[in-house]
């Protein structure tokens, strides 16, 4: 099994054979003619980067190792002790209570009462 390095080395000769083949397969060009260089010097631009890309792709380190494991701290807290108080005595409040004063008639009055 290759390692990373030597195997980005290999893509960049691939890629250096590659843009061998396509110069090769452009018409040699002649002295009045200047589309053969312009396309020579494109491929030579085309391979001049993708073999730079390499080399630069090629330089970079492994990443460093994870850091080790820590296990977090855990605070536990205590329950809160809950103090239940007896009541002093009788809780009273008022009350509106429909007081009839004769057949018909009848008025509200407050009246006060404890539990």
């Amino acid at each position: 099994m290759a390692t990373n390095g030597s195997f980005t080395m290999i893509r960049a000769g691939a890629a250096a054979l590659a843009a061998t083949l396509v110069l090769g397969a452009v018409a040699p060009a002649t002295a009045r003619d200047q589309t053969g260089a312009i396309i020579g010097g494109l491929a030579a631009g085309v391979v001049g980067g993708v073999v730079g890309g390499a080399l630069v792709n090629g330089a970079n380190q492994p990443p460093p190792p994870p850091p080790e494991y820590r296990p977090r701290r855990v605070l536990v807290e205590e329950p809160e002790t809950v103090v239940v108080r007896e009541r002093r005595g009788p809780i009273c409040h008022y009350e509106r209570r429909k007081e009839w004063l004769g057949d018909g008639e009848f008025t509200y009055r407050r009246v006060e009462v404890c539990e």
